[in-house]
């Protein structure tokens, strides 16, 4: 099937869920790239998380002339609807490292999945738990999670599909609920702020200096990540808990097994790693550690999603105009001046234009 008739495909599907107002940014980049084709030619495998929000970000792409691979792995959750729709809808190749080609152009990866290709012109990457892969990479690496506009996704797309997660499993009622939130970072800054408009009587479990004083304001209680005994106590209290460090064993310290297995809490990881540990069994925590909005159709809701894709496929391109990066290889930062471009655009056609004063 040619890349016009998967780009229909995708067009029809995307059409039948969202509307353009939830995805501007990489609507707009559709929009200009058709007629530029800026990645005409070039193979490029896209690694991000593949749900049907996920079909706005590669009409974008086909759109640029990309010949697009979708890329998959155990790393990350995935919808296997929207996986099958690609394959047989759209007629676009999906792979995983295994079988991915060895001769490609460009590789968007997330969590450093296809961190081992050796892609022609270079990578960029969607999260920053990828990065530490790339420490060694012998290509330039672009960082989508470097930059301003993560935080759309982190800081408030996050937050709110945590609760409604949570509400799709039965618990809507928030107000005077205990709930013990694990890091202070952009994730656990949403979570925190989704859980002060819901009325939680908020603990936040962090180290010392790394909460901001604007989010210490919404929490009931802050405790020191090294506070064994008060930690101890707020978990037996709790209702719900959540981890946001995006450390691998990272309460394993803090907070051992038996104060979880002895809670009654609610208990959900909303991080790729597993915070916990192996030592408490992954059937105490809901979805079995793995990050509880997956249990969504839109894991992260397209309008908080769509300038993150956007600034993705923008590294690409950053990639592709910049031909001397890729002798250097290391890590690149969003310059500024993309990113503003992105969020000018959220900012004039989008549905959220009103909460992203503060990004």
């Amino acid at each position: 099937m040619t890349q016009s008739f998967a780009l229909a495909a995708l067009r029809a599907r995307i059409d039948s869920l969202y509307q353009s107002a939830e995805y501007p940014a990489c609507s707009e980049q559709a929009r200009v790239w058709s007629r530029s084709k800026p990645l005409s030619g070039l193979t490029v495998i896209d690694a991000t998380p593949v749900f049907d929000n996920t079909f706005t970000k590669y009409a974008a792409l086909i759109s640029a002339g990309a010949e697009l691979i979708a890329g998959i792995d155990d790393v990350m959750p995935r919808s296997e609807d929207s996986v099958a729709y690609l394959r047989e809808r759209c007629g676009i190749a999906v792979v995983t490292p295994e079988t991915a080609p060895r001769s490609v152009d460009l590789v968007l990866d997330c969590a450093g999945a296809f961190s081992r290709l050796e892609p022609r012109i270079g990578f960029v990457e969607l999260t920053r738990s990828g990065v530490e892969k790339y420490r060694d990479a012998r290509r330039p690496v672009f960082v989508a999670d470097a930059g301003r506009i993560k935080r759309i996704e982190t800081c408030l797309g996050t937050g709110e599909s945590y609760f409604r997660a949570m509400r799709e499993l039965g618990h809507a009622d928030w107000q005077g609920r205990r709930l013990v939130v694990f890091g202070s970072g952009k994730v656990g800054t949403g979570l925190i702020t989704y859980a002060h408009r819901l009325g939680c009587r908020t603990t936040v479990v962090t180290r010392p200096g790394d909460i901001t004083p604007e989010t210490a304001r919404m929490a009931e209680r802050v405790i020191a990540a090294d506070d064994k005994a008060a930690i101890r106590e707020a978990v037996l209290a709790a209702d719900a808990v959540v981890t946001a460090t995006g450390v691998a064993g990272a309460l394993r310290e803090s907070c051992p097994a038996e104060v979880f297995m002895a809670s009654h809490a609610l208990i959900a990881n909303m991080g790729v790693e597993d915070e916990f540990g192996p030592e408490l069994p992954a059937s105490r925590v809901l979805e079995h550690k793995r990050p509880l909005n997956f249990i969504l159709h839109d894991p992260t809701r397209i309008d908080y999603i769509d300038a993150t894709m956007a600034l993705h496929n923008a590294g690409a391109l950053h990639l592709v105009e910049h031909p001397e990066l890729a002798g250097r290889p290391g890590l690149i930062e969003p310059p500024a001046e993309l990113e503003e471009a992105i969020l000018a655009v959220s900012r004039r056609d989008g549905r959220i234009a009103g909460e992203l004063a503060g990004i």
